[in-house]
């Protein structure tokens, strides 16, 4: 597809909002938050922080390259630099089917206990909310609640770069940002609220610095950027030439961050105001949190915007990893949008129907949850730096990084550095840990 026809995302900003889309998800509402309450609260941002320089960025300024100087979907962009390393987007392909064979039904909770907050049915149930979460979990509401939640992200996919994608961001993002900042003032107010703050927000070095700990901080940067996955080639074939690769990547990076500190910020406090232990996983979203909203006044209304929080933060990442497949089908099939749209869709329902009845007994969740995330995904982001660093032109990484030597003149090097000797490095090791 030639770059005049190709379609672009608008702004700088636009860029930003839907990188940053593509990166926040269900993790960064409870797995981040609680990591870093457990490994030494404030300090742990700090070696978050540090892991995302040293780690995040570079592989998602490899992969902004990419896409960028080819324009093409994650295959026809690895194969265009090099055919013996084309597999890598084929990897990224199928980590976006497999990753959506079952992240659609958890995103689908989201739906159901939205609809159940607003039409107060979560609150005026005589059971109670573990055993409501468990009913819901036997029947075969995650399934039609799933199948929704595909449809939404092909609704919004199906119309195009700029008009689904670009302006669904445009929207999402700032409301997401906004309902985060306006349930964080509202539980501050609670009683007991100060020592959620206190776990979450304690700096503890000793424990910040031990080996766990910067092994979860290095992985948790990783994995909250979307690298290894096809994306973030994607978005940036979608990318003009003067958009600034390391501002974007910095930006993005900031705003995952924050989104994670502000989900910190809300979840914490709620939970000790309401005599609980922070939980990790579904059982902190889905049971312990309506639990504190029961008590607080407008309990349905708060539920509701929470909810909303949830599902905004999961169908910001369904659009990427939707877009990586249909780009995939549009132009490796010379498929028109619309059909490569609806095929990745057909695909995602099949997908998710499998994950859900278990087929011949399989835990396909649990397969695809482990075979993405401990396997595709490092090893891909890993190879995908080795790529650009040893076997490119020296000149390729040079010249996106810095617009042809018109910004960034300083930081290039170090990111090239970084990409050879470093990125690659500490990618293998959580790769590695992970079996361990």
């Amino acid at each position: 597809m030639s770059e005049n026809k190709r379609a672009s995302f608008g702004g700088k900003l636009s860029v930003i909002l839907v990188a940053a889309g593509s990166a926040i998800g269900l993790g960064a509402l409870w797995r981040f938050p609680y990591i870093a309450g457990k490994h030494g609260g404030a300090a742990f941002l700090l070696v978050f922080l540090l892991s995302v320089l040293v780690v995040g960025m570079p592989a998602m300024l490899a992969e902004f390259a990419i896409g960028r100087r080819t324009r093409m979907n994650a295959v026809g962009a690895f194969r265009s630099l090099s055919k013996r390393w084309s597999w890598l987007g084929y990897s990224g392909v199928l980590c976006a089917l497999f990753i959506s064979g079952y992240y659609y039904l958890i995103a689908g909770w989201s739906l159901e206990y939205l609809v159940s907050s607003a039409t107060t049915e979560l609150y005026s149930s005589s059971l109670s909310f573990k055993e409501q979460f468990e009913g819901f979990q036997a029947s075969w509401r995650p399934l039609i609640y799933g199948v929704l939640f595909i449809v939404m992200t092909h609704f919004i996919v199906s119309r195009g770069v700029e008009k689904g994608i670009e302006k669904a961001a445009k929207v999402m993002m700032p409301l997401l940002f906004i309902i985060l900042i306006v349930m964080a003032v509202r539980v501050a107010f609670m009683p007991g609220a100060a020592e959620g703050y206190r776990f979450f927000l304690s700096c503890d070095f000793a424990k910040a610095f031990t080996p766990e700990t910067i092994m979860m901080a290095i992985g948790q940067a990783f994995f909250s950027l979307s690298v290894g996955m096809g994306c973030m080639v994607t978005y940036a074939s979608y990318f003009k030439k003067n958009n600034n690769l390391v501002s974007t990547s910095l930006n993005v990076s900031l705003l995952t961050l924050l989104v994670s500190v502000l989900a910190g910020l809300v979840i914490f406090p709620a939970v000790f105001s309401a005599g609980l232990q922070p939980t990790e996983g579904a059982s902190l979203v889905f049971v312990t949190l309506p639990e504190i909203f029961k008590g607080m006044p407008l309990a349905p209304l708060w539920s509701t915007i929470f909810f909303v929080l949830v599902m905004l933060a999961s169908l910001t990442s369904t659009i990427s990893f939707h877009e990586v497949l249909t780009a995939y089908f549009a132009e490796e099939f010379k498929l028109s949008r619309q059909a490569a749209a609806i095929t990745t869709t057909g695909i995602s329902v099949v997908l998710s129907v499998l994950t859900f009845s278990k087929l011949f007994g399989v835990d396909y969740l649990d397969i695809f949850d482990k075979l993405t995330a401990n396997v595709m995904m490092p090893l891909g982001a890993m190879f995908t730096c080795v790529l650009v660093s040893w076997f490119l032109d020296r000149k390729f990484m040079k010249e996106e990084l810095t617009n042809n030597d018109t910004v960034n003149r300083y930081v290039a090097p170090v990111v090239v550095f970084m990409l050879r000797y470093i990125t690659p490095l500490l990618i293998f090791y959580i790769f590695v840990a992970n079996f361990v």
